[in-house]
């Protein structure tokens, strides 16, 4: 009988003690999650010849070349030294790109001629900023660009010729321009211009004849053309003029009138548009939700969709580039656990070949899923956001790391977000809010959030944090707040009026005085400050709403530990102020950890400076949470 007895409990034993194996979860590398992709940011030439690609060459993005014809791939620029910035195609098969030579603040323009591989220096711009607006079909050599090189305030519109470097202004900025639309050929026939609050669009039949303001809005009304219809003058826009949210709609360009509603939803923003420049149509609109939406406006783009989700089975899909005829194209898949995949599709042979996984490390089936989740706020708003639950744990009692988004009027999305799957990996539930003022939920919403960054926006945050630890989820003894830029502005704002709240903060690039925010502004962001000021504070005549949130003046209240980190060359950082603001809290004996990284901005490029920082984030929130992974 007592051996029948020690026999079962031995079974029972292994039993509960594979189940408790199957149920530990891999702690997955830090680089792993954060390396620079061994290929990204696929494109392929208009003629559909070639596909380009950005891979690392020494720790620097490099351009890589593949033939479709032969298979054979190049390395057609090899930089040491800063990375390529960003490329794209030109109509003759050269390709325009940039470097932030961050050390001397320079942007440079070169441009690399595909058949010879040959890299010719096109433009340096010190202390200046371009943005390619156009290629035109009928002009290859040339493409449309715009920079402040004139006035560091404003940007201008030039004609570069991509073989010789011939720089022509087409269009100078009298001073309150602050966006241009060309139409297909690269003619500018629609701008926007701004007095800082009051916004209007202006049209012109063409080169010839003067701009005449046509749509007269506040700021919180809002017309962003698309595209012309092809019909008449008409133009595409997004707008939310006379309603919450924005709708596609069509606009008369001689009248300024509303034609007619294209497509809307009562539920959210539509937040893009899909418009194919060589058919000339409207394909289809995407918002979101509590997960992105789409509907197709085109029957043969919405058969081709079908048709790639059909091969690729349970992730989202979308057409990021296409080649001239349309019958070749570059497609990224993704979901909440998968960081996504590159695949070429040809329409010839209904044919999908993979090109890269992303992050090939990363195993969907080891990580967390993103689940929207919502609450009410204390004066009754909704609020919306999203929950990761680390793997393998209840949905009860756990350490939660509060993530607030950047850039006051952004967002959280469904997706897959590197940051949340390495800290849910590692045991955390991480809590997203997409506060009052969040896009993508109506102008009601987004104006409820106007100067109360430091009012409701904050309380919205609080609010959520409350709604875990009422519902169980939060172990209230372990909840940290993690954020970058206007995020790591939250994050201090958190320990310093609710320290109670917090064990401690990590803070990425964070903002810590509206004052010197405002007044520091690069001089592009000028003509918005009048529209800050509406949608944020005054310093002049909010100077005690802002001293009163501004981290910086109360290092008297902050006590939690805190993790800073920082880029010397970020141009929206005042550097020395954060300094002193480091040296207060060490005289006060709060413990803070300062890393300033040079030659980085905001974000590190530097695979090296990434690694050394989320090694530190794991460790800091170790020690402080007390949570083993």
């Amino acid at each position: 009988m007592q051996g029948r007895l020690r026999s079962f409990l031995f079974v029972a034993f292994i039993l509960v003690f594979c189940a408790c194996k199957q149920n530990q979860v891999r702690q997955i590398p830090v680089s792993d999650f954060f390396k620079t992709p061994e290929k990204s940011f696929f494109k392929i030439s208009p003629d559909g010849k070639y596909i380009s690609y950005l891979k690392p060459y020494k720790d620097k993005q490099n351009i890589y070349i593949r033939s479709l014809a032969t298979g054979a791939e190049q390395m057609a620029t090899n930089f040491t030294d800063y990375s390529v910035r960003d490329y794209s195609w030109t109509f003759n098969n050269q390709i325009v790109f940039t470097q932030d030579i961050i050390a001397v603040d320079e942007f440079r323009i070169y441009t690399l001629d595909v058949a010879t591989l040959k890299v010719k220096s096109l433009v340096n711009l010190e202390k200046a900023r371009i943005r390619i607006l156009n290629r035109n079909r009928m002009q290859p050599d040339v493409i449309t660009v715009a920079m402040n090189k004139r006035d560091p305030v404003n940007f201008d519109v030039y004609r570069l010729n991509v073989k010789n470097g011939e720089l022509k202004p087409y269009l100078l900025n009298p001073g309150n321009i602050t966006k241009w639309y060309p139409d297909a050929n690269g003619n500018i026939r629609l701008v926007k211009v701004s007095d800082g609050v009051n916004e209007s669009i202006l049209y012109r039949a063409n080169d010839k004849v003067p701009f005449k303001s046509i749509i007269k809005n506040n700021f919180n009304d809002r017309v962003e053309p698309i595209a012309f219809t092809g019909v008449k003058n008409d133009f595409y826009a997004l707008s939310n003029v006379n309603r919450d949210k924005t709708a596609l709609i069509e606009i008369n360009a001689e009248t300024g009138k509303e034609a007619k509603v294209v497509y809307a939803s009562d539920k959210a923003d539509i937040l893009g548009v899909d418009y194919s420049k060589g058919k000339h149509r409207l394909e289809l609109v995407a918002w979101e939700e509590a997960k992105p939406q789409k509907h197709f406006l085109d029957n043969d783009i919405a058969k081709l969709y079908k048709n790639l989700s059909g091969k690729i089975k349970g992730n989202a899909v979308d057409i990021v580039d296409r080649d001239s005829t349309e019958n070749k194209f570059i497609i990224v898949s993704s979901t909440d656990k998968n960081p996504g995949s590159y695949y070429l599709y040809e329409r010839g042979g209904d044919k999908l070949t993979k090109l890269a996984d992303i992050n090939p490390e990363i195993k969907p089936e080891e990580l967390c899923d993103m689940q929207p989740i919502s609450f009410k706020a204390s004066d009754g708003m909704t609020i919306n956001g999203y929950l990761t639950i680390p793997q393998g744990k209840e949905r009860r009692n756990l350490p939660v790391v509060v993530m607030p988004h950047d850039g006051i009027w952004g967002r959280n999305s469904w997706d897959y977000d590197a940051e949340v799957q390495f800290l849910a990996n590692r045991g955390y539930a991480v809590f997203q809010v997409n506060f009052r003022g969040s896009a993508g939920y109506g102008k009601a919403f987004r104006t409820a959030g106007f100067k109360q960054v430091g009012g409701k926006i904050q309380q919205d945050i609080t609010d959520g944090v409350k709604w875990l630890i009422a519902n169980k989820i939060a172990n209230p003894k372990k909840i940290a707040i993690f954020g970058g830029g206007f995020g790591g502005f939250s994050a201090l704002y958190g320990v310093s009026f609710h320290p109670e709240m917090y064990n401690c903060a990590i803070v990425k690039y964070g903002l810590i005085n509206f004052f010197t925010y405002l007044k520091d502004a690069p001089p592009f962001f000028k003509p918005y400050l009048k529209m800050t000021y509406e949608m944020v504070g005054n310093p002049e005549t909010d100077a005690d709403q802002l001293r009163a949130i501004s981290p910086v003046f109360h290092t008297d209240k902050i006590k939690s530990p805190l993790l800073i980190f920082q880029g010397a060359k970020d141009p929206r950082a005042n550097i020395s102020e954060l300094n002193q603001f480091v040296r207060e809290l060490n005289k006060r004996n709060v413990p803070v950890i300062y890393r300033l990284k040079e030659n980085e901005r905001a974000y590190f490029k530097s695979e090296h400076n990434r690694m050394e920082m989320y090694a530190e984030i794991e460790t800091f929130l170790s020690n402080n949470m007390q949570v083993k992974p």
